[in-house]
């Protein structure tokens, strides 16, 4: 069987797809024939940039690749997306996936006698719900924006992205942690409830990756050192082995994993 027709027609929806995991997710899926509408904020210059990433992307493989620079963190953003999305694909049952990648929040410390402190403040409750929403709660609005507008296909699938930072200490991540830890508990809520409309829900735990993202953390350099030392194959996770996981469990074989955190690490989370 041709793996590229096995999502002929289909649609991931991908929240923060502008780089990262969601870029790399992007490239794979339409590698295998699936059409890919990407939601992102970027400023105007890197927006252009982007968009001819997408254009690159959907030429090579003869795949529609839909762009939205809007905020996917406002009411007023999804109805956007959702005015413009099916005025393109029309409204049809043909969302195979929806990946949460957003990595929007706040990394301040707790106690003020830090030098991050001295720069940027310390953490406040402000703070932990805005990182919590962008990074947790705002896929249950997401999912059921789709769910609700019956644009999810049988068989569809729901994926989060979690870190080890959701149960370890990483300095100045306390307001992600939180909110991974949040996205791994809801995830699990999703996957029982959801299982009613036919769709899967699962977290991917990735291994240290060297993202824009993760070069924001203080210390991110010796969070790759360590990781490097720690993984039995020698290396950091790369974008694209986590891309291959989130496409793995799109097929139809991965139909029975449902309410999993899936570690792709290359083992890292061993030692």
């Amino acid at each position: 069987m041709d793996k590229t027709l096995q999502f002929k027609g289909l649609w991931a929806v991908i929240l923060g797809g502008s780089g990262g995991f969601g870029l790399a997710a992007a490239e794979k899926l339409a590698q295998q024939g699936m059409n890919i509408a990407v939601v992102y904020r970027e400023m105007a210059a890197a927006d252009k940039q982007v968009r001819e990433k997408f254009a690159g992307i959907a030429s090579l493989n003869d795949v529609q690749v839909l762009s939205y620079n809007i905020n996917a963190l406002t009411e007023d953003g999804r109805n956007d997306f959702l005015k413009q999305f099916t005025a393109s694909v029309g409204e049809t049952s043909s969302v195979k996936l929806l990946l949460h990648a957003i990595a929007r929040g706040n990394l301040k410390p707790l106690t003020a006698d830090t030098p991050e402190a001295e720069t940027y403040g310390t953490l406040t409750a402000e703070d932990i719900q805005l990182t919590t929403y962008a990074m947790s709660n705002s896929l249950l609005d997401w999912a059921n924006l789709l769910i609700n507008n019956n644009l999810f296909c049988k068989g569809a699938r729901i994926i989060g992205l979690t870190s080890e930072g959701s149960h370890k200490y990483w300095d100045g991540y306390a307001a992600v942690s939180m909110a991974k830890a949040s996205l791994e508990s809801l995830c699990t809520y999703m996957a029982v409830e959801y299982s009613k409309y036919g769709i899967n829900t699962n977290v991917i735990q990735a291994g240290i990756t060297d993202t824009f993202s993760l070069r924001k953390i203080p210390g991110h350099d010796q969070l790759i050192d360590m990781a490097t030392a720690r993984n039995p194959y020698g290396r950091i996770t790369q974008p694209g082995d986590v891309a291959g996981v989130i496409y793995l469990l799109c097929t139809d074989e991965a139909a029975w994993i449902n309410g999993s955190i899936i570690h792709v690490d290359g083992g890292e989370h061993c030692r």
